[in-house]
């Protein structure tokens, strides 16, 4: 069966492409998620009108990345935690991170596109990737401190 993807799909292929799959997957998973569409000529055509809207959002969602990144290019976030000698009690994730961005700068930032492999779990100074879009990455300072004094 023939479909026409709408979405990229792991090791299928890119929005917009027209691959072959088999009927089963095609009507009980890619088609019912939204993922893809039947290959006929008007699927076709309403294809072409979404990927050229789709190529305006990525647009402005790439120029609303790079205002971003000019807006946090120096920040540094300090993030204050109980801590015995070195090591923390608990973590410092994704959310304390983004909880931390809000308070300092009042900005909202999806917890998920912050790239942490693991959660900090010693003091210290960081650098922390933020990937509002795949090509505009923004890197944050982030200093985990004791709270105690």
């Amino acid at each position: 069966m023939n479909v026409i993807l709408l979405e990229p799909v792991d090791k299928l292929g890119e929005a917009g492409e027209l691959v072959r799959v088999k009927p089963g997957y095609a009507r009980n998973f890619l088609i019912p998620q939204g993922l893809a569409l039947l290959a006929t000529s008007a699927n076709k055509a309403e294809l072409d009108a979404r990927l050229s809207q789709r190529a305006k959002q990525l647009a402005e969602r790439k120029t609303d990345a790079e205002r971003l990144k000019e807006m946090l290019g120096e920040a540094a976030i300090e993030i204050k935690v109980k801590a015995g000698e070195e090591r923390i009690y608990g973590s410092v994730g994704n959310s304390d991170i983004a909880a931390a961005l809000k308070a300092t700068y009042d900005v909202d930032i999806e917890r998920r596109k912050i790239v942490l492999n693991e959660p900090i779990k010693t003091l210290g100074d960081y650098v922390i990737t933020y990937k509002p879009h795949p090509e505009v990455p923004i890197d944050l300072k982030v200093s985990v401190v004791s709270d105690e004094l």
